[in-house]
């Protein structure tokens, strides 16, 4: 199986090189950084490419940027995600360019060179490896945005103005309604979020994360 490999943890790398190398694979370039993970798959065209989400320059998704361009590129090309961290954001973008030949592990929760060869052998394959606490957030980031879908315009503008940090006169003032019909579209957002009152967590805030994190 020809590899390309992005990690720009020199150590990490290495051992994963070896470790390749040791179970049969070639490995057709190792590289470090976004652009020169781009022009490895646009020239190699791998059996599947394993890239670190977080790569130089700017250790943001420059390793998830040039894989979604190489898929574009190359459609259905394999690509195996490694992170540190679970980020919903980058699965669902990975998933948006077809369902077949992809993964996202966490590298912490690797405990095995199987484990890690075993999905290496699925993506290349066209199959999926999805670590379940990935899965889990996917999950979790779609009930949010099916619950905010359900919410009406104005109810959405005033889940705006709470998350701007108004008042309920303040929302009020801004959107030229009553105070008492904000209450109303607050009690109608809190129930539609599935928010129901507690002694221990306070609803505005929880509301307003759940608008900014869509």
């Amino acid at each position: 199986m020809r590899i390309v490999l992005a990690e720009d943890h020199f150590l990490l790398r290495d051992g994963l090189i070896r470790l390749l190398q040791a179970h049969g694979h070639e490995v057709a370039a190792a590289v470090d950084n976004g652009p020169d993970l781009l022009r490895a798959l646009t020239e190699q065209r791998p059996d599947v490419s394993i890239v670190d989400v977080r790569l130089p320059p700017t250790f943001t998704d420059e390793g998830l940027r040039a894989a979604l361009t190489a898929r574009r590129t190359t459609p259905g090309l394999p690509v195996l995600l490694l992170s540190q961290y679970v980020e919903p954001l980058y699965a669902r973008e990975l998933l948006t360019t077809g369902g077949r030949g992809i993964g996202y592990l966490l590298k912490d929760r690797i405990t095995n060179g199987a484990q890690f060869l075993d999905a290496i052998r699925r993506v290349s394959a066209g199959g999926t490896a999805m670590d379940p606490e990935v899965v889990t957030r996917l999950l979790a980031a779609k009930d949010r945005d099916t619950a905010l879908s359900t919410l009406s315009t104005r109810e959405r503008d005033v889940l705006e103005s709470l998350a701007q940090g108004r008042s309920n006169a303040g929302i009020a003032q801004a959107l030229f309604i009553t105070e008492k019909a904000v209450a109303k579209h607050i009690t109608n957002i809190f129930t539609k979020l599935g928010l129901p009152p507690t002694t221990t967590d306070n609803r505005r805030i929880l509301a307003a994360l759940t608008y900014l994190d869509q």
